[in-house]
């Protein structure tokens, strides 16, 4: 026993830890200026139960995304609920390369932004933890509330290389629960 066993023990931890990573990458040279503005989640994908639950009954929400200067990301979501709309805002908090990030006020273990054109579409890679499990989510972004083929086509060809069967995908409805019209109607 001794040392050699307690520095294999090392290696194969982090064998296992880049291997559970190794299929999630980050868009190469990141750009949050360029990511920053107002995206439309359009269709997510994840094996949460919590989202599963009420998957039949989201709508598409947004996010904007401002760059600070420490490369975080500050993002304000809107997400249109039954009794008109919620607002969340978060700090997504880098971690190490750009395009990586943390929300430790949502629970997100790890956000990665895994390829963005950065004028219509971004896919986003989340890990949780809520109510103390694990579970793996995908979002696409889109800069406008119809998603291109190309948008769908990276989402569709990234999920499932994450074990996210298609029955747990869901394209999210519109809604102006959030927008001032919305606001305005009775």
């Amino acid at each position: 026993m001794g040392m050699k066993s307690v520095l294999l023990g090392q290696v194969l931890v982090l064998l296992w830890v880049s291997a559970a990573w190794a299929e999630v990458l980050v868009q190469p040279d990141f750009d949050a200026k360029k990511f920053s503005g107002l995206w439309y989640v359009v269709s997510m994908v994840s094996d949460c139960k919590v989202f599963l639950g009420k998957k039949d009954h989201l709508l598409m929400f947004t996010s904007t995304v401002t760059a600070t200067a420490r490369g975080n990301l500050s993002v304000h979501m809107e997400f249109p609920w039954v009794d008109g709309c919620n607002q969340v805002d978060a700090e997504y908090l880098k971690v190490g390369s750009e395009g990586h990030f943390r929300v430790p006020a949502l629970g997100y273990l790890d956000v990665r932004i895994v390829n963005t054109d950065y004028s219509s579409f971004a896919v986003v890679y989340i890990s949780k933890e809520l109510e103390g499990a694990l579970s793996t989510t995908v979002q696409l972004y889109s800069r406008t509330q119809e998603a291109s083929p190309q948008a769908m086509k990276a989402f569709q060809d990234f999920y499932p290389t994450l074990g996210l069967p298609d029955d747990m995908m869901v394209i999210l409805p519109k809604s102006d629960a959030c927008s001032s019209e919305g606001e305005k109607a009775p």
